[in-house]
């Protein structure tokens, strides 16, 4: 049941999206859950999806898209739509200076942040069984395997950036999993800034073409898995931003070779309780707020 919403304060939602879609750790998804607008993005990002294939295969291409163009909520998703990057590149102004001039506590923020999140896919999944438990185990052990390797500090090309794009719009379909981690674990969370601070048209364009890609493909794919692998899908979800958790350590250098802690630990381990707390703190009112709302069905 979602909630009515204006179209002033809708502007104002895409935008908080935006602003912590700039950032490993808060899911632009948890932040739609809150604000309460993630049920007609989600729906309407399905009827746009569903309109392009109608147009594409048919049957009845113009009629069929029409219809389905009509289930969209515009009232919402146009004014998201301005809002976010609107948000987002007001925030990677900042960002990017506190990335390059402050890596370590950057990170341990962002590391306080992800751990946090791990919660929301687990309690999305339900009934966790012992398989699940497992898959979960192998996809973080995997997913901290591909983090230890060290990045490709050439420039990342197209064919490198596109893709990634496209997995990263996931996380708008994903409370609790952040375009910005997911861009993080691919190395390229810092080009991405960069290029957003600085109005790198090309890249930018690319970055586009790639989340559009993802929106029309892998949200279609990921949205059938969590309809018929619902709880698998979260805890697989849950053990990657576990394993990832590796790529946030404070300390290390930039082949990714681990160091301890320094005299920043005291300051780093700080900002990461702040961190934690901050998405803790989402992540209860979007239990409350799920409560609520199961509620008023249930009345």
């Amino acid at each position: 049941m979602s909630r009515k919403t204006s179209v002033a304060g809708n502007v104002v939602r895409g935008g908080l999206i935006g602003v912590v879609e700039s950032v490993p750790g808060v899911s632009g998804g948890t932040v739609a859950l809150v604000v309460g607008i993630y049920s007609q993005l989600i729906h309407s990002a399905s009827s746009v999806v569903s309109a392009l294939r109608t147009l594409i295969t048919g049957p009845d291409r113009s009629a069929g898209a029409k219809k389905h163009l009509a289930d969209v909520e515009w009232r919402v998703v146009l004014p998201v739509i301005i809002g976010m990057p609107i948000g987002l590149f007001t925030a990677v102004q900042f960002i990017g200076g506190w990335i390059e001039d402050h890596p370590e506590l950057t990170r341990a923020v962002f590391f306080g942040m992800v751990l946090a999140s791990i919660a929301v896919p687990l309690r999305m999944a339900g009934r966790i069984r012992g398989q699940h438990v497992t898959a979960g185990l192998a996809a973080a052990v995997i997913t901290f395997g591909l983090v230890s390797l060290p990045p490709n500090n050439a420039e990342p090309h197209w064919w490198i950036i596109l893709p990634a794009a496209a997995v990263a719009v996931c996380a708008l379909l994903l409370p609790g999993l952040s375009g910005s981690f997911l861009l993080l674990t691919f190395g390229l969370y810092e080009p991405t800034i960069r290029a957003a601070s600085d109005f790198q048209v090309g890249y930018l364009a690319v970055f586009a073409l790639g989340l559009a890609v993802g929106l029309v493909t892998i949200v279609k794919g990921l949205k059938w898995l969590l309809d018929h692998h619902h709880t698998v899908t979260l805890t697989v979800l849950a053990g990657v931003m576990l394993g990832a958790l590796r790529a946030l350590w404070p300390w290390q250098t930039e082949d990714r070779v681990l160091l301890a802690p320094d005299e920043l630990f005291g300051t780093a381990a700080g900002l990461a309780a702040a961190g934690f707390a901050v998405v803790a703190v989402l992540v209860i009112i979007d239990w409350r707020l799920d409560r609520r709302a199961q509620s008023a069905q249930i009345d």
